[in-house]
């Protein structure tokens, strides 16, 4: 279940993070909104903030550093010292407690999580999913009894092919930045990515993503399309 969850993150984090970074004021349609999303993104170099991930019973915390145009890490401290780290070339799991290395070679030309975190990411979204405001264009609480205001889009897959039926996305209107993403599978799986303490175009160097895990762990190369 573990390494099934990793996966489904790795998938979730390159699919969505890397592309949704802030929004424009005074968008009428969904669509619209969508699109400036797409436009907003160039933008950003590179940031770092604190994330939250939730699936089923289980809950991870930690702090991801990306940089355009598709490099991404993860410190995790709970699992403590657990690490997701992908180059640009290789994606790496780091799974202490199981004292294993995940390794996955990406061939970019393929439509793969890591060909989402690059600055086509949101046009493929845009071609796969249809976007739609969950709530209206105001903004309203981020949950019940929440006094944080958030603005929400669900985006609704295309065809059945499409790893999430669902995603919905709370965009907050005074950092313009995403504040929860929530991903729903088929099978009503629910994976949920809150963030905080955004840091933007801080000019991150290429060397935070450079990854040496412990030589006494067990390597697992190209995990993701094993048994």
């Amino acid at each position: 279940m573990k390494k099934r969850l990793l996966i489904l993150i790795s998938y979730s984090i390159f699919f969505f993070l890397l592309s949704l970074p802030a929004f424009s004021q005074g968008i009428l349609t969904a669509s619209s909104f969508f699109k400036s999303v797409s436009e907003n993104y160039s933008t950003i170099k590179d940031y770092e903030a604190d994330v939250d991930i939730k699936a089923s019973k289980n809950s991870m915390k930690g702090h991801i550093s990306y940089k355009k145009p598709d490099l991404l890490r993860i410190d995790f401290s709970s699992p403590e010292d657990q690490v997701i780290c992908f180059n640009g070339d290789l994606l790496t799991i780091y799974l202490p407690g199981q004292a294993a290395i995940l390794n996955q070679t990406v061939d970019n030309s393929n439509n793969t999580g890591a060909n989402l975190a690059t600055s086509q990411g949101l046009a493929l979204l845009s071609r796969y999913y249809s976007p739609a405001y969950e709530t209206g264009q105001e903004a309203v609480p981020l949950e019940d009894g929440s006094e944080e205001k958030v603005v929400k889009l669900v985006l609704r897959r295309r065809n059945m092919s499409e790893a999430f039926s669902q995603i919905k996305i709370a965009v907050s209107p005074s950092t313009m930045l995403i504040r929860r993403i929530e991903a729903i599978t088929p099978q009503s799986e629910t994976f949920i990515f809150d963030f905080r303490n955004y840091v933007i175009n801080n000019g991150i160097s290429d060397q935070r993503f450079i990854y040496d895990p412990p030589t006494s762990a067990n390597n697992y190369n190209n995990f993701l399309f094993s048994e």
